[in-house]
């Protein structure tokens, strides 16, 4: 990054933010062009010569998120921390990554207009130049999703997905279909959407074979996710490593109800997982509780720290379950973000 040299004067904080439609925003936005004489601590903080820097509440309650997901051609909230430089002289452009086309001219402008999404799905950085600089900000993808109304017959490029129950009624809220989905790729699956967690993880388990695949997810789960790991380890569990058994699963393969699945799963939404603690990688839940055994007892203790999160972040609130193992795979957790309380 090259920038020019600011006097201290010139060093206080600016928040830049627009209008979000489909982003995970934890915290309020900061309302358009709002000078503060204090810069906010931020997880992107660790270059000391940024000239500009995500604000905190981008990263989710956690601090470890690692995206934010978009609608394509929709303002985008993306509240910024001017450091070292002025957004009034400042202009962006999107660059593409992890093997994403460059299908035409995607957006750019100036900053002080608004962030715009790219046009086109797929997963992106931002870019940022001014008089004297020039920044990318590495530490955070933007994905654009593709719409939910380009699904056809139940596929969506190739890739089935099936019926919602509800896409046929007029329904709002928590179980009307998502807006739109993920495209995933064999050259992006690996992408980061927090510290712990990559797009390939919340995939639905079939059609093996078929690229690209398409995904719904919603990154309060993520959050939340993130957020249960810091309290483990707070509790003095040792949580480094959360396997996913079980993330969005399409309707299609969630089946109407069938093999205990609820017809409409939290899954096929895709603020759903479920789960368990895996420090050592064996595909078996961890003996969390010191008991020298591996069974409930050990989700019951990931309970425990669900309940603190959701105590502390009640915008997270959601539904858990514990399960036994049952030959087929060990004791799990589920838990989701569905916006009430529930328990099983």
């Amino acid at each position: 990054m090259h920038r020019p040299r600011r006097t201290l004067a010139t060093a206080c904080s600016l928040a830049l933010a627009g209008t979000a439609l489909g982003m995970y925003a934890p915290n309020k936005a900061a309302p358009p062009l709002t000078w503060s004489s204090v810069v906010p601590a931020s997880p992107a903080a660790g270059s000391s010569d940024a000239a500009v820097r995500l604000a905190a509440s981008v990263f989710g309650h956690s601090g470890k998120l690692r995206a934010v997901l978009t609608d394509p051609n929709r303002p985008l909230n993306l509240p910024m921390e001017w450091v070292e430089a002025s957004p009034f002289d400042a202009s962006y452009r999107w660059m593409p990554q992890a093997g994403t086309e460059l299908r035409m001219l995607e957006g750019g402008g100036s900053m002080v207009a608004g962030l715009r999404a790219p046009g086109s799905a797929g997963v992106w950085r931002l870019h940022l130049a001014g008089t004297g600089w020039q920044q990318e900000m590495a530490d955070l993808a933007v994905i654009t999703r593709v719409p939910f109304s380009e699904k056809r017959g139940g596929f969506l490029n190739g890739y089935r997905i099936g019926t919602y129950a509800t896409e046929r009624d007029v329904r709002q809220g928590a179980y009307a279909p998502p807006s739109g989905f993920i495209e995933v790729t064999e050259a992006n699956q690996d992408l980061q959407v927090s510290e712990h967690f990559r797009l390939r993880n919340f995939l639905t388990k079939d059609q093996f074979g078929v690229w690209p695949k398409y995904l719904a997810l919603d990154l309060k789960l993520i959050d939340k996710l993130e957020l249960v790991i810091q309290e483990l380890n707070a509790m003095g569990v040792r949580a480094e490593q959360m396997a996913v058994m079980s993330g969005f699963r399409t309707p299609a393969y969630n089946g109407p109800g069938e093999g205990g699945r609820a017809r409409l799963s939290r899954h096929t939404y895709g603020d759903a997982s479920d789960v368990w603690v895996d420090n050592d990688r064996d595909g078996y839940m961890d003996d969390l509780n010191g008991d020298g055994r591996r069974d409930t007892n050990d989700a019951l203790v990931v309970l425990r720290a669900v309940e603190r999160v959701e105590r502390r972040y009640p915008e997270l609130t959601g539904g858990a379950g514990v399960y036994r193992d049952n030959g087929a795979h060990g004791p799990f957790i589920h838990i989701d973000a569905r916006g009430y309380r529930s328990r099983w």
